[in-house]
């Protein structure tokens, strides 16, 4: 762990010389898992890679602001997660439930898989899978998401709670 954590002062520190390679190593390093995050939250590859990569820039531009308070993966975590969610608003953060959301799926495929369970997630509204990933995959308290998105710990219950309903409801005929 704490040549594991020497190396990360040294990537950081790198990056704040603007040595090349430490930004490439240091991209490399978290470029799978913040994809992933922006993906989730977005729901389009594209938009992702234009989050993940709007993110990376604002880091090496502010990477002499980490203030070491947390790990840098935590850090880059926090820009990628408002990386995507600037663009979720471009569109719009709180969808109304359509009826196709709601329609429960044909039980052509009965089994109860964690790739289906994802693609359950993926098909809530954005500001409720936004929600909901924070929450239950990111491990982020209400308080938190309350302050990312800047909106109430009151909206982020509720949107949390909408989510597992709808979630509920999509999963319920599959259960066994």
């Amino acid at each position: 762990m704490f040549q594991e954590r020497e190396t990360e002062i040294e990537l950081v520190e790198g990056c704040i010389s603007n040595d090349r390679k430490s930004q490439k190593r240091l991209y490399y390093k978290y470029c799978n898992a913040m994809y992933t995050i922006a993906f989730r939250i977005l729901k389009d590859e594209d938009e992702a890679d234009d989050a993940l990569q709007e993110a990376f820039i604002q880091v090496f531009k502010d990477i002499k602001t980490f203030r070491r308070e947390s790990t840098i993966g935590a850090w880059i975590k926090t820009i990628v997660i408002r990386s995507a969610l600037r663009r979720v608003k471009k569109n719009i953060f709180t969808e109304e439930i359509n009826d196709r959301a709601l329609n429960i799926p044909d039980q052509q495929s009965c089994a109860l898989t964690g790739e289906y369970i994802e693609k359950q997630i993926m098909s809530l509204p954005t500001g409720y899978r936004t929600v909901f990933l924070l929450i239950e995959v990111e491990g982020y308290s209400h308080k938190e998401v309350a302050e990312i998105l800047n909106i109430s710990e009151g909206t982020s219950k509720s949107q949390l709670f909408y989510a597992k309903r709808q979630l509920r409801a999509l999963l319920k005929d599959l259960a066994y």
